[in-house]
């Protein structure tokens, strides 16, 4: 009791002189250590045994602080360390300095001496209120500091609050070497406050200048558009990570033995906690990496320390979040997309850490699914996802139970199945996803199975691409973890199930009964319960389908396995059985649905998105690998994709190559290679080609697989054909274009073998042997001449000159030949010659006889002009060839010169006299010499340029000649072929020759009969194009008339010339493009897909030409005769090319304009149809309502009204208020002038039958002696409707006649003027316009003529009423 008393005078007295001290402004801060010290002392004798070790410490600084409190106290807010506080436990600002008035030299030197004394004393002189009330100045005027002085204050904070971190650590190492425990109380101490000063400040200055930052931006913001302010500022980023990086290390270091106790101080925790959450709530610091890694550890540490795991272990805390989430109004999420985002991933990650939990209250959340946010609708979709992994797996509990939660279960799956039609693509996709990691933790059951495969197929034609990559991604997935077996052919699963069909009709004598009742079970295997029953029983169905499926799928091949009727194993009892057979029936409708999604993974192929062309190619071969039916026919189509200007693409095409045709046996691999050169066409051939040639050049194909190819040409493995000896050649070929040594090791095999026998018994084995001599390097080629070469001209020779190649052979193999061999090409061409009889030919031709014809077969004249046609060619491509090499020494020569000339003389003599030179035109003369010479060769190859006799130039004359007989091709059509093939080459080549022969040309194409002749000569067009631009410019519109043709391979081929005559500059866009757009509707899909990718390629160039193009082709296309389906179809796809908001606005204009220039309602009609399908911006409707008068003559049309409000509607989508009301007056402005137009179009039409009644009535009227006859003939009629209107009218013919009768001439001007104003009516013509009829209508000059129309109308319908009276009562009598 006494010791009591003595320790709480002692404390009264500290507090009395610390209250005494305080109250003493010139007295020092109370050293709160000497209290510690004290107290220590007195609690010594308590414990006079203890070793001192960190636990004593941590108890003696525990009792420290429960008697006397926390030595420092902090504020939450800066401003109240400016308040004297009510003990001395905390520090405050007691001379604090307003930095802001000093001068900005006085500032500096201010800071610099803070800087200096946090540097140059120890670490604790923060402590200090000379320090402290410094420190404090500057921290509050933070926000005005320049940066030089913002960055001192925060480096000197922060580099000494990192250097005490480490003296923590230090303090429990050298408490074990100290006797006494008051000098250890007394630096825990000092540590503990300079911790929370340092701390405080920091983090003040990074709520500051926090808060400094966001309103400058929005500043910004609100100020955007007038002129950039230069704002002075200091690089804050770096500075904040690294601060809030300190203090979440400070929190990582021992804090029990600063505190005392494991329970902290909650002042200092509270702080931090506060301002760590606020930062943690702005965006923009989330954004860096580091400032929000250690906010993320600040707060990690905090809820460590608060011990917040153990006290909500329950889950109390996530129920209550979650139904706080469900409650939460689903419109709320709509506007706040990030909080959304954020509570998604929360629910999803708090759905796999306490699945339980979750699924016990995750039916408030169901109902989000009806909401406008897709962020919280694929939260939850992930959340089901992870429930039905998760939260199903314990099989404990009885029968009701777990009947319960399997019922849970498939409901949440049948929400996920839902889900997959959300009208949402990021939906779609994410539910797609979800079921992909379901399928990889096997939570998917076989009779859900095919549910998921055919609804993941159907989304491969989604218009999303993102849900269409989720897609493939799934079904790749599904074939990885496939519970059916790693081979899925079905002709495999079909004779396995056909066997144990019958093994279970063994078993079950009754079977036909069952077979009734179970098929719709089958067949609705996807849809009804029996992932159930999977569920409820997995150790018999995980038996029978590990047991049996590998051994249905084992062989190779489905005719062996229905050989073994005898050999079903005996898997068990019937319900085994039975499992069994639904197992592969399940595994049957698997493996038919993947096969029937080949034609559709084709089409993904030609997608414009790269991630569909590299999925599809993924899962054909997953497709492939698990032996799916078609797969491999759909992956040779892969090939033409190597040319794909998208590197991904090309690299997913060239890894799906090596991955399924290079193996690891060089005799497989080169049997793969020479099997797909066997089965593919020419444009198949190119891309092998170039997949090849890059394989060699990086040593994927080993030199040990050329090894292979040479044996399978030479023969030297057994069984080898010849079509496989071709293609091994053929293969060689290719790689050879990248190395060509590859071919010179055996030349006398290509020859011997290439055209020996073999060549017999395959004739394209002779044309790829002259391919292959034409890759061989200049060497081989010198020593092949020496050795082999009137060998070789003689094989050739028979090659072009015999008759044992096949009519659909010989020209390929001409063409291969002349090209290896050009050297031979006039003592072949003058036996050719001599075997047609040239001569006597060319003169019955010129007599226009066909005897020579007669004589001569038609298939080895056609030969000839081919041969003759070719080998033109092949002179035309030796010319510019040498010229080429000509201009290539001649660069390579000059810059030679050049060099050495700047070596030996001054440079800048040597750029004189290249001036000079330029000046001169000498370098330009030397290439005028050039091209001069170029073109007399040219022309000597067919027209002749010397008194010597020219043999091609002679056949072309002849062959001009032939071509315009038509009496002799229209009998011989493959002849006209041949011949027209070969003029189209001459004409190539000279252009006097083709400017001969233009007219017959394009006479030839729009009237031959034969489409091939038309196909080959469009192509022909296309070449002329290119070489003899202006010969052909005036025939543009004869060009694309092909476009118009019937025949579906002339279309295509016009398309295709077209197309790269304009995309490459060679043919201007001109009045005729609108026929390229038709064939946008064109029923052949390959044309109307060309025609497409033309515009799509078009939009690409320049400034998009078709913005140019669109009004002209709208005019054109409103006057052809086109379906109106067509005609939208066709300009939807053109206006949706055109993607600036600029040219969009620019249309607008455009397009109105063009109203006032027609007057065709049709014309109307499509002119607002396109106005309709435009983005309108603000500027767009602006411009479109200032354009009222240019088409308001239109409104009067129903479908032209209905396309401006489909305008109007979606202007006020994204319109503003003060938009938004204009908008609105503008709709009332249309539908106003659309009633009026309406209004007058019905009046002018009822005036126009009034006119006509009254004409026909004017042909009946007779005497009034007679006037009862014409009576009894309406009598008979009975139409009162027609007696209202005929009835007057006649009275008024009586009273005109009557008028004319008295020659009362004003009487009778007066009736007409009634009449006109009765029904609108011209004096003159008969007709008057509504604008007119308004004009008089609305004329207040007449109000008294219409006052005394009334009255006679009046009269009139008196007397008209008393004329039908008498005719009832006459028709009674």
């Amino acid at each position: 009791m006494e010791r009591t008393n003595i320790a709480v005078s002692e404390r009264t007295s500290d507090l009395v002189g610390d209250r005494q001290a305080s109250e003493d402004p010139t007295a020092q801060k109370p050293n709160h250590s000497h209290q510690i010290r004290r107290h220590a002392q007195r609690h010594r004798h308590l414990q006079p045994n203890l070793s001192l070790s960190l636990s004593n410490v941590s108890q003696f600084l525990s009792l420290s602080l429960e008697e006397n409190g926390s030595s420092l106290r902090l504020p939450q807010i800066l401003r109240a360390l400016e308040e004297d506080p009510e003990d001395n436990h905390r520090l405050f600002a007691q001379n604090p300095v307003d930095v802001t008035s000093l001068r900005p030299s006085d500032l500096e030197e201010f800071v610099k001496g803070v800087s200096f004394d946090l540097s140059d004393r120890e670490l604790f002189c923060i402590e200090d209120q000379d320090v402290f009330d410094r420190v404090y100045s500057l921290v509050r005027s933070f926000h005005t500091l320049p940066p030089p002085c913002k960055c001192n204050l925060v480096e000197s904070l922060r580099s000494n609050l990192s250097v005490l971190l480490p003296n923590v650590d230090s303090i429990s190492r050298s408490a074990q070497d100290q006797e006494d425990e008051v000098p250890i109380i007394d630096r825990i101490t000092s540590h503990r406050n300079a911790l929370k000063i340092y701390t405080f400040f920091l983090l003040t200055v990074v709520m500051t200048e926090e808060s400094l930052v966001s309103s400058v931006d929005s500043i910004k913001v609100a100020g955007r558009g007038r002129k950039k302010q230069v704002v002075q500022s200091w690089n804050w980023e770096p500075q904040r990570g690294r601060m809030l990086s300190l203090i979440a290390n400070s929190l990582e270091i021992n804090l029990s033995l600063l505190f005392g106790s494991s329970e902290l101080d909650e002042n200092y925790l509270s702080f931090v906690v506060k301002n760590s959450f606020s930062l943690f709530e702005n965006a923009a610091i989330l954004k860096d990496p580091e400032a929000k890694d250690a906010l993320c550890r600040i707060i990690g540490r905090l809820l460590r320390i608060a011990r917040a795991e153990s006290k909500y272990s329950d889950g109390t805390l996530a129920v209550t979040i979650i139904r706080d989430i469900g409650r939460t109004d689903p419109k709320a999420y709509v506007k706040d997309t990030v909080g959304a985002d954020n509570v998604g991933r929360f629910l999803v990650e708090l759905a796999d850490r306490l699945p339980k939990v979750m699924s016990t209250n995750v039916g408030v959340l169901v109902p989000h699914f009806g909401g406008e946010s897709y962020k919280i609708r694929n939260a939850l979709v992930g959340v089901l996802g992870k429930l039905v992994a998760k939260a199903f797996n314990d099989v404990e509990g009885d029968v009701s139970s777990r009947s319960l939660r399997l019922r849970t279960k498939q409901a949440m799956l049948e929400i996920l199945l839902e889900r997959c039609r959300d009208v949402s693509a990021y939906t779609r996709s994410r539910v797609l996803q979800v079921w992909a990691e379901l399928c990889e933790e096997h939570s998917v059951s076989i009779g859900l199975w095919n549910e998921v495969v055919s609804i993941s197929a159907g989304r491969l034609e989604d218009k999303s691409a993102i849900v269409r990559k989720s897609a493939l991604n799934l079904l790749i997935t599904m074939l990885q973890h496939n519970p059916f077996g790693p081979q899925l052919r079905i002709a495999s699963f079909e004779a396995t199930l056909e066997q144990y069909q019958r093994k279970l009709n063994e078993l079950e004598p009754n079977r036909p009964t069952e077979d009734s009742s179970k098929e719709p079970t089958s067949d609705g295997d996807s849809c009804n319960g029996d992932g159930e029953i999977d569920d409820l029983q997995p150790e018999v169905t995980n038996n029978t389908h590990l047991d049996s499926l590998p051994d249905s799928c084992q062989p190779e091949n489905g005719e062996d396995i229905r050989e073994k009727d005898a050999s079903v194993p005996d898997i068990g009892n019937v319900e085994q059985t039975k499992a069994l057979v639904a197992s592969l029936e399940a595994g049957l409708s698997f493996s038919k649905c993947m096969s029937a999604r080949m034609p559709i993974l084709v089409q993904l192929m030609a997608s414009s998105s790269a991630s569909d062309v590299e999925n599809a190619i993924l899962l054909l071969m997953r497709c492939k690998q698990f032996q799916i039916d078609g797969a491999e026919a759909c992956l040779r189509k892969i090939l033409p994709l190597a040319f794909s200007q998208d590197k991904s693409i090309y690299e997913a095409v060239e890894n799906a190559f090596i991955s399924i045709y290079i193996r690891k046996n060089p005799v497989e691999t080169a049997k793969q290679l020479l099997n797909l050169a066997i089965d593919s066409n020419i444009g198949d051939q190119a891309a092998l080609e170039f997949i090849v040639n890059a394989l060699v050049s990086k040593g994927e194909i080993s030199s040990s697989t050329t090894s292979a190819l040479w044996d399978f040409f030479c023969f030297n493995i057994n069984g080898t054909t010849a079509e496989q000896s071709r293609g091994a050649l053929s293969v060689l070929c290719m790689a050879a274009k990248s190395s060509s040594r590859i071919l010179g090791s055996h030349i006398q095999d290509i020859i011997d073998i290439g055209f020996g026998r073999w060549a017999k018994v395959d004739p394209l084995l002779a044309r790829t042997a002259c391919t292959a001599i034409q890759r061989l390097s200049e060497e081989d080629k010198k020593k092949l001449l020496l050795s082999s070469g009137s060998r070789l001209f003689s094989i050739l020779e028979s090659l072009i000159t015999g008759n044992w190649l096949p009519e659909n052979i010989y020209y390929a193999t001409a063409d291969k030949a002349i090209k290896a061999l050009a050297s031979t090409i006039i003592k072949i061409l003058s036996t050719v010659f001599d075997v047609v009889g040239q001569d006597q030919a060319q003169n019955d031709t010129d007599d226009n006889t066909v005897d020579c014809l007669t004589t001569v077969q038609v298939a080895k004249l056609s030969r000839f002009l081919f041969v003759v046609s070719h080998i033109a060619m092949n002179q035309l491509v030796y010319i510019e060839s040498c010229i080429q090499k000509i201009r290539r020494q001649k660069t390579k020569k000059d810059k030679a010169a050049a060099e050495s000339q700047n070596t030996e003389e001054n440079p800048g003599a040597t750029q004189e006299n290249h001036s000079i030179n330029a000046e001169l035109g000498l370098a330009a003369s030397d290439d005028a010499l050039l091209d001069t010479l170029a073109e007399r060769a040219e022309r000597e190859i067919v027209s002749g340029g010397s008194g010597e006799k020219n043999l091609i130039g002679d056949c072309a004359t002849f062959l001009s000649k032939l071509c315009r007989n038509f009496s002799v091709l229209q009998k011989h059509p493959e002849l006209q072929a041949s011949a027209m093939l070969a003029l189209c080459r001459c004409m190539i080549i000279d252009a006097s020759f083709c400017e001969s022969n233009l007219q017959l040309l394009f006479t030839v194409v729009e009237n031959a009969p034969s489409e091939v002749v038309r196909s080959n000569c469009t192509l022909s067009l296309g070449d002329l194009a290119v070489r003899f631009p202006n010969l052909l410019e005036p025939w543009t519109e004869n060009m694309y008339a092909r476009l118009r043709d019937v025949s579906v391979s002339v279309r295509k081929n016009a398309v295709l010339v077209l197309s790269h005559l304009i995309l490459n500059d060679m043919m201007k866009v001109k009045g005729h493009i609108n026929e390229m757009a038709i064939c946008i509707e064109d029923d052949v899909e390959r044309i109307s897909s060309l025609a497409k990718l033309f515009f799509h390629e078009l939009s690409k160039k320049g400034s998009n030409p078709i913005y140019n193009l669109l009004p002209d082709i709208l005019g054109q296309l409103s006057n052809r005769n086109l379906k109106r389906e067509s005609f939208c179809n066709v300009m939807q796809f053109l206006i949706g090319s055109i993607k600036k908001d600029k040219q969009m606005e620019a249309l607008v204009e455009k397009l109105c304009n063009r109203f006032s220039g027609v007057t065709d309602t049709k014309q109307w009609e499509y002119i607002s149809y396109s106005l309709s399908l435009l983005t309108f911006t603000e500027k767009g409707i602006k411009k479109l309502i200032d354009s009222f008068k240019s088409y308001e003559h239109a409104l009067a049309e129903d479908l032209v009204t209905e396309n401006f409000r489909s305008i109007i509607n979606k202007g006020k989508k994204f319109a503003k208020p003060e938009l938004k009301a204009c908008i609105e007056e503008f709709e009332e402005k249309v539908n106003k002038f659309h009633m009026e137009k309406k209004e007058q179009e019905e009046t002018a039409r009822n005036a126009q039958v009034h006119i006509e009644k009254t004409k026909n009535m004017e042909s009946l009227v007779v005497p009034s002696k007679v006037k009862d006859e014409p009576v009894e003939e309406y009598d008979e009629d009975e139409d009162v409707s027609d007696s209202e209107i005929v009835d007057p009218s006649m009275e008024e013919q009586g009273d005109s006649l009557k008028a004319s009768d008295s020659e009362e001439v004003p009487s009778n001007s007066e009736e007409e003027l009634s009449d006109s104003e009765e029904v609108p009516d011209s004096e003159q013509s008969g007709t008057t316009s509504p604008y007119s009829l308004t004009q008089n209508t609305s004329a207040g000059e007449e109000e008294g003529e219409s006052e005394n129309s009334n009255v006679k109308r009046g009269k009139r319908a008196k007397s008209s009423s008393r004329i039908r009276r008498n005719l009832r009562s006459s028709s009674r009598t």
